[in-house]
């Protein structure tokens, strides 16, 4: 394999000297023969190396000011957390913010938007700045759908980056922000106990129904002194509400496993069991709550997205 150029990294056309190309003739030569390819618009690096949101994050650099911030998934991101939604995991357009009074970054494949941001709203992940983790998370409620809001901050949450009465202090604060009503409601809601994404939507489905908070990850154990854990749901009256996503619970084996595992816990302890997918949790159809409703005794409200 022959040497990377520039190491593997980003570079700006204009420092094509210090990448170890020696003219504009050799740039974009090495263009032309498919030995680099561009990022952005005047941003450069070599062909084999794979296009993540690390290389556009470094590439960002490149072209952006000091100012600029990154921020909301992308700030999540870098923090460990992945915040996007299904549809949008692939894109990798990094997302900036500048503060009120200075110019925002133009450069082509980065979005970039204006916001107020006070000191301790900034800090610095290997060198870039970034939205801290609390404005990153309260940046997501105020701005991603519903459900997809309250996945982040659960993530967000699970990962110990955010307090949760820190959080629903900061997002109080929030008089006059777009999308800070949403905020405030979903930050009360925020539960470290959700495993997934998926959970953390089925959890809002429940409770925009009108269902009592239900807790996570219910602890139960079997008669040969075996650990299990339901997703979510209510242990006094031994009745669990279990999300199955597409990534563990479509193979033959898991929902063979799912399956007898449930039986389990019915027949012996009497449990009884709402099973959630991403078909039944997002849509019009509202069965998943019918169904917990029955058990519950109570009529769900309507959906609300």
């Amino acid at each position: 394999m022959r040497n990377l150029i520039n190491d593997g990294l980003p570079f700006r056309g204009r420092d094509h000297a210090a990448a170890g190309l020696a003219s504009e003739s050799d740039l974009r030569r090495s263009i032309a023969q498919k030995q680099i390819r561009g990022v952005f618009k005047s941003v450069y690096v070599d062909a084999w190396v794979p296009d993540t949101r690390l290389l556009r994050v470094r590439a960002t650099r490149l072209v952006t000011p000091p100012h600029a911030i990154l921020s909301d998934c992308f700030a999540a991101w870098l923090f460990g957390v992945d915040t996007f939604r299904p549809s949008e995991r692939h894109l990798l357009t990094p997302t900036l913010v500048t503060p009120h009074g200075v110019g925002r970054v133009r450069a082509d494949g980065v979005t970039c938007r204006q916001a107020f941001l006070a000191d301790p709203d900034v800090t610095e992940v290997d060198g870039i700045r970034v939205t801290s983790p609390l404005r990153t998370t309260s940046d997501l409620l105020r701005r991603q759908r519903r459900p997809y809001a309250l996945a982040s901050a659960d993530g967000m949450a699970r990962a110990e980056l955010v307090d949760i009465e820190q959080l629903v202090d900061y997002v109080d604060e929030l008089k006059g922000y777009r999308g800070g009503p949403q905020a405030r409601e979903l930050a009360r809601l925020v539960d470290p106990g959700a495993e997934s994404p998926g959970e953390s939507w089925q959890r809002l489905r429940m409770l925009d129904a009108g269902f009592p908070r239900p807790q996570t990850q219910i602890l139960v154990t079997d008669a040969w002194g075996r650990d299990r854990r339901f997703d979510m749901g209510y242990l006094h009256l031994l009745l669990a509400a279990e999300y199955d996503g597409r990534e563990f619970h479509t193979g033959a084996d898991s929902a063979r496993h799912d399956e007898e595992r449930r039986t389990y816990f019915e027949r012996r302890y009497g449990w009884r069991f709402v099973i959630g997918t991403r078909e039944t949790i997002f849509g019009t159809d509202p069965a998943f709550e019918l169904a917990i409703g029955e058990l519950l005794g109570i009529t769900p409200l309507a959906r609300r997205w």
